[in-house]
């Protein structure tokens, strides 16, 4: 890929970083950084939201965990799985294997009351007291039922109602990203439109894979290439557009542009 000469005459719109206003460039690198610090942290929550839910190492994110995270283990409720996973490090093991052992028998009423609330309101009511709509509400016998029983996965209102807020956040995300990488000199123009617009059938693609991993497994690996997909899209643009704005000299034909204006 040439990024410094090419026979494609450039756009009479498009301007270089270079011929852009301090304060705008200023502003390009702000919010190029702000979004990559964002970025970092949305990865970090994949791993610490999956990782270890299929009972494994919860120090590891696998592909298993993602299948179990959609579709369900089968084999064990819901509780069980978040308290042998993500969950794991977040109370003692003693009382951690109280509540399982409780949840294996049927969640009875009575002991509930007795042995397994007095540990929820001690560990866990901080999170799952039923103000975060994102987390599972454990605030009263009703509700933790809910999560004993046999884990399906997630639930279709539940992977409604995160998709629409996955496909305009990752859109907005990839729009500014793509709008600030729009002025980067980068050839052959095709591999540059590519790059910009390989995210956002990434999203729909991510999306997609949520719904079809609960009736078909294998396909958390068309998941795990969007992903990637998607971060490798995201890492091009913000790396060359924050060092064509303050490292990189103008290109010859931006140069010239500039002479013959002059």
């Amino acid at each position: 890929m040439d990024t410094t000469t090419s026979e494609t005459p450039l756009h009479r719109h498009y301007l270089h970083y270079s011929e852009l206003p301090y304060s705008q460039r200023v502003l390009y690198t702000a919010a190029l950084l702000v979004l990559g610090v964002g970025y970092l942290f949305a990865l970090l929550n994949v791993y610490f939201t999956y990782a270890g839910r299929s009972g494994g190492n919860p120090q590891m994110l696998t592909s298993e965990d993602l299948i179990v995270a959609y579709s369900g283990s089968g084999k064990g409720s819901r509780l069980e799985g978040a308290l042998r996973g993500p969950m794991s490090t977040m109370l003692p093991g003693d009382d951690r294997n109280v509540i399982m052992a409780w949840a294996a028998e049927g969640a009875p009423h009575p002991a509930y009351d007795k042995s397994v609330r007095p540990l929820l309101d001690k560990y866990c009511m901080a999170c799952h007291d039923g103000s975060n709509p994102h987390l599972p509400n454990l605030n009263g016998y009703d509700n933790l039922k809910k999560v004993t029983e046999k884990d399906t996965g997630a639930a279709i209102p539940t992977l409604v109602r995160v998709s629409h807020i996955h496909l305009f956040g990752m859109t907005f995300i990839f729009f500014l990203t793509g709008l600030m990488f729009s002025h980067a000199y980068v050839r052959p123009v095709w591999f540059k439109c590519l790059v910009v617009a390989t995210p956002f059938a990434g999203i729909m693609i991510d999306v997609a894979s949520w719904y079809l991993i609960k009736i078909f497994h294998p396909f958390v690996f068309v998941e795990i290439a969007a992903g990637m997909i998607l971060a490798a899209c995201f890492a091009f643009m913000w790396i060359v557009a924050l060092y064509q704005i303050w490292f990189m000299a103008a290109p010859e034909m931006v140069r010239d542009r500039a002479s013959y204006d002059a």
